[in-house]
């Protein structure tokens, strides 16, 4: 045998990867952690880059751990040892005198109970990820804050506000009444941090005793001091009741590192030339594939100018002659403004994110109405104003409209401009959906998600950002994809696990877009609507919401359900 070999913990998860090189001994040698982006291997190699430049390429012995890493040892034939076990041997061996673990991760969170006969009870969250570590970054998202204020924030908070952990997206719904409201930026980044830990201890928790002492590991509860305070806080613990160890957001990859056997040793540059290998494919579990969006960009270009039948008219300002009429949709993520004229033709539209405050981003479209009106030698003469959205009562009140409508009337209102024999309107926007069916001209049933809102708007662009994408040029690469990868209906935050098992397996930006295209398409009609046949929606379909903007969320729709969909070119 090679003497002294060092041993090598790999911990490749959702979001980050993590490396810990350990000598005979158990003493930390080297120790890296890093936002893997998807790119698994590349991130992986450069971590043993540096091993080999460090240690001169001396002989390692590695085991992997982690919900990615598994993939990773079925494909190279490595050794792997499940997470859990990971962390609880670097308690035994590093760390002893703890009794819980609590580990927020980037998709998970768990809590390990580790028992005075050496037995472990394992909880972990099941079909949603909400109150993990993506979902800070959602939230962050939504404040258009980075993530790293969000602690500084949380330090200067006076008050907690109760928001709803339980879906990454639709908890934006608490965030922006919150928004709505005017309740500053740190009262809501440390309300998200404690919504974070009710999560967390509430459902990880039943029927077992948070007993001290109590170890915090993951990076978000390294990383994030004020996370921590949260959960100090809910738990009512005294110093001596937790400990966050130095590398704490690396524990499981250096419980795997002290695991290691010597069955299989290598010199760093052999542990790098197998990962680089790519004819190694090993058992990795290939993602069912879907039918294309379109069958060429033939098809495509045929099918929009199609769907350009349903325009809304239109009339330039320096023509309007009469009355005008105001309407302002303040909606979760974004501010939508209308003027019209008494033939109901439109004559100024606002369309913007509201970024926190959507006050002010009201105010800045009817400074963009007021500049144009004076551009146009118009002098405006509004006879009535409405508002409907989330903000609907804020907004009136602040703007002094007329009057305030529920989101509900106005879609079907607009609808019955586009088809007025409508039987049903599928509205989709940043973080809800809503169902409306129509019989005979009259609402009869109103669906919306409740629980739950993957595959709302923002379920799109959050995955659009995080693979370096705008919005268009997603929804462009979905509409072409070759073989769509069939991602299920699973939490927003919980499917990133899916995108990137398939990205591993060589699927394109554009398979993964259209995959999500049919996603938002899927959770409609089986989570939300629950339907048994596609004939209960009639074949007077119309569609509406930013989210219908994308060609390819549309088709997916007309393909699901066998009929073609009416919209405008102002959904």
């Amino acid at each position: 045998m090679i003497a002294n070999p060092y041993r090598i913990g790999l911990d490749v998860g959702s979001t980050t990867a993590k490396i810990v090189v350990t000598d005979i001994s158990g003493k930390v040698l080297f120790s890296k952690y890093e936002r893997h982006h998807a790119n698994i291997i590349e991130t992986v190699v450069s971590f043993l880059n540096e091993i080999s430049e460090q240690f001169k390429n001396h002989p390692v012995v590695v085991t992997v751990t982690g919900s990615i890493g598994m993939g990773l040892a079925e494909r190279f034939d490595l050794p792997f040892i499940q997470e859990v076990v990971a962390a609880t041997e670097f308690v035994k061996k590093v760390h002893s005198g703890i009794s819980t673990i609590i580990d927020i991760g980037g998709e998970d969170a768990k809590i390990v109970y580790l028992k005075p006969d050496g037995n472990t009870d394992l909880r972990m969250n099941g079909n949603c990820a909400g109150g993990t570590g993506a979902f800070i970054d959602q939230m962050a998202m939504l404040l258009d804050v980075p993530v790293e204020d969000m602690d500084a924030l949380a330090e200067k908070s006076k008050c907690i506000y109760p928001i709803a952990s339980r879906c990454g997206v639709f908890s934006k719904t608490d965030v922006q009444n919150l928004i709505s409201k005017n309740v500053g930026k740190p009262d809501i980044a440390a309300s998200v941090f404690h919504a974070v830990a009710v999560q967390t201890v509430v459902t990880l928790s039943h029927g077992c005793e948070i007993a001290p002492k109590i170890l915090f590991c993951g990076g978000p509860l390294t990383f994030i001091p004020g996370l921590r305070k949260a959960f100090i806080d809910y738990l009512h613990l005294s110093p001596e009741d937790y400990s966050v160890p130095e590398n704490a957001n690396i524990i499981p990859a250096w419980g795997a590192s002290l695991t290691c056997t010597y069955d299989k040793i290598f010199n760093s540059n052999e542990l790098i030339a197998l990962l680089k290998d790519d004819t190694i494919k090993g058992e990795v579990k290939q993602t069912i594939r879907l039918p294309r969006i379109f069958q060429s960009e033939e098809e495509y270009a045929v099918w929009k100018v199609k769907k350009g039948n349903n325009r809304i008219n239109q009339i330039s300002l320096d023509k309007h002659t009469g009355y005008a009429y105001l309407g302002i949709d303040s909606g979760s993520t974004t501010t939508k403004i209308v003027v019209i004229d008494e033939q109901s033709r439109m004559l100024f539209s606002y369309y913007s994110p509201n970024r926190g405050n959507p006050i002010d981003t009201i105010n800045k479209g009817l400074a963009e109405l007021s500049e144009r009106c004076a551009s146009a030698a118009v002098k405006l003469r509004i006879k009535g104003s409405c508002s409907t959205g989330y903000g609907e009562d804020l907004v009136k009140a602040a703007f002094n409209l007329n009057e305030g409508i529920i989101e509900t009337i106005a879609h079907y209102a607009a609808a019955k401009k586009i088809n007025p024999n409508v039987s049903f309107i599928l509205d989709i926007g940043g973080q809800d959906m809503k169902a409306i069916f129509v019989e005979n001209g009259i609402l009869n049933r109103m669906e919306i998600n409740e629980a739950c809102s993957s595959g709302c708007g923002s379920f799109i662009e959050a995955f659009a950002r995080s693979l370096n994408y705008s919005v268009e040029t997603f929804a462009r690469e979905a509409c072409l994809a070759e073989n769509p990868c069939d991602l299920g209906t699973r939490c927003t935050v919980f499917m990133n696990s899916k995108v990137k098992q398939a990205l591993r397996e060589g699927a394109s930006v554009g398979d993964i877009a259209a995959g999500l295209s049919y996603s938002v398409v899927k959770n409609c009609l089986y989570k939300v609507l629950k339907l048994k046949n596609a004939e209960e929606l009639g074949k007077e379909i119309v569609v509406q919401g930013g989210t219908m903007r994308n060609d390819a969320v549309v088709r997916a729709l007309e393909l699901l359900t066998g009929t073609e969909v009416s919209r405008s070119n102002l959904p």
